[in-house]
């Protein structure tokens, strides 16, 4: 079956060719500002018949467009709006660096942000606190939303029908005591908003505790979760309660330097 499913141009293979080909032709559109589909079909080594086919796909997508009935084709707004989203989520880094600093100077532990990709928290920014002695550097790592401190805020946000989609299949039990149970998970949704932060005691990692807190955008919709996380020994229950304080009042400074005031 997977032999005559890449015969026919439709095995994993021929799907992997179609993806770089289509970043060929925007890659050649934004370096030349315009192609036609010969000039494409050159640059790619096809056919014109392959390549007007493949064209077709990215302007359905809006990432390109063409100028005329059989005119030449460049980048289109397509492009713009996942520009856009790459820009918020560096904006959001470099805004929140200082914050992060701070914090991990005044914490002593190791202080993030992360922002929802869907079903998984990913990290777009570390300070490793001064008591630090571990290596691991988390950004660009994704992590789990069930079992995580940021992934909770993250998750106790997200709209319902996200929440029951994400829910829905086997959650992965990292620790002993990594809750999987989704009526459980549904039921510290409530806490988490109404406290304003979440908590992972060895939930991730045995040894490793964390608390993490909502940042918000202008409209009031929570994009991100600044937390500080350490070793269990170090970041007791007890102190991380007493970090929530600092660690809510940097999110609030850094919601209203993306433009959210509270009433």
């Amino acid at each position: 079956m997977a032999n005559a499913a890449q015969a026919q141009g439709k095995g994993p293979g021929a799907l992997v060719q179609s993806v770089d080909r289509a970043v060929t032709v925007l890659e050649l559109l934004a370096r030349n500002g315009e192609a036609g589909i010969t000039e494409i079909a050159g640059e790619l080594g096809v056919h014109k018949s392959t390549a007007s086919r493949l064209v077709s796909v990215l302007e359905a997508r809006g990432l390109v467009e063409q100028f005329g009935e059989r005119g030449k084709y460049a980048i289109g707004f397509g492009i713009v709006r996942l520009a856009g989203a790459a820009t918020e989520r560096m904006d959001l880094s470099r805004m929140g660096r200082p914050f992060c600093e701070s914090l991990a100077a005044e914490l002593g532990e190791t202080v993030n942000i992360a922002i929802r990709d869907y079903d998984v928290a990913l990290n777009i920014s570390q300070t490793r606190g001064t008591a630090s002695v571990t290596t691991h550097n988390w950004v660009g790592q994704r992590t789990p939303l069930h079992a995580t401190s940021s992934g909770k805020v993250l998750l106790a946000h997200a709209p319902r029908d996200d929440q029951d989609a994400l829910l829905s299949g086997d959650l992965e039990q990292y620790t002993t005591r990594t809750i999987t149970d989704p009526a459980e998970l549904r039921s510290s949704f409530g806490l988490i908003v109404r406290d304003a932060y979440a908590t992972s005691y060895e939930e991730l990692e045995l040894g490793l505790h964390a608390a993490a807190v909502a940042v918000h955008d202008q409209n009031g919709d929570v994009v991100a979760a600044l937390s500080a996380s350490g070793p269990a020994y170090r970041f007791t229950r007890k102190r991380v309660r007493e970090a929530v304080g600092s660690m809510t009042s940097a999110a609030r400074e850094l919601s209203a330097q993306l433009g959210y005031w509270e009433s």
